[in-house]
């Protein structure tokens, strides 16, 4: 496995990664007619706008690829000048604890240390039980601070997590 900062040309593969890690992860969260609309075409084009406009390494895309091509994708950006946002990360449901996700956070954290925030936040769905037993295996825990998401037309609540740099 090569965990690696994604390029242009990597958009089609992180947009079937999204697409398909959604429908599986999310099934019975968010609303079924939303996840079967998912289509990584209509994705790609979000994904290689977000792919050229990195900053490395303040803000970027790591894909994880195996001799199968990418399986995995994390990415992070600003949220303000001691703290950056893990925005998305996630795995072809084919991979799901084989570690990819503990490497690309590795990945992802250790990068973000480079560009000197002091934290790091991301948010899960509340009911992502599955999800949030993988963060605060990692260190991962809760800020006590939550939204509303309608996403697919639900009320989705979602929590905040932090976790410390350096």
């Amino acid at each position: 496995m090569r965990i690696r900062q994604a390029g242009p040309d990597d958009a089609s593969a992180v947009a079937r990664v999204h697409v398909r890690s959604w429908q599986v992860a999310f099934a019975g969260l968010v609303p079924q007619h939303y996840l079967d609309a998912m289509d990584p075409s209509h994705e790609e084009s979000r994904w290689k706008s977000r792919i050229a406009g990195t900053r490395w390494p303040s803000s970027g895309v790591l894909v994880a690829e195996s001799e199968a091509g990418i399986v995995g994708f994390a990415s992070f950006a600003e949220e303000s000048s001691a703290i950056a946002e893990i925005g998305t990360l996630y795995a072809m449901p084919e991979v799901w604890g084989a570690g990819i996700g503990k490497q690309l956070m590795a990945a992802a954290l250790t990068t973000l240390g480079q560009a000197d925030y002091a934290q790091a936040v991301l948010w899960v769905l509340e009911g992502n039980e599955r999800a949030r037993r993988f963060y605060e295996a990692a260190g991962w825990r809760p800020d006590g601070t939550a939204v509303v998401d309608t996403t697919g037309g639900a009320a989705l609540n979602k929590l905040r997590y932090g976790h410390p740099l350096g």
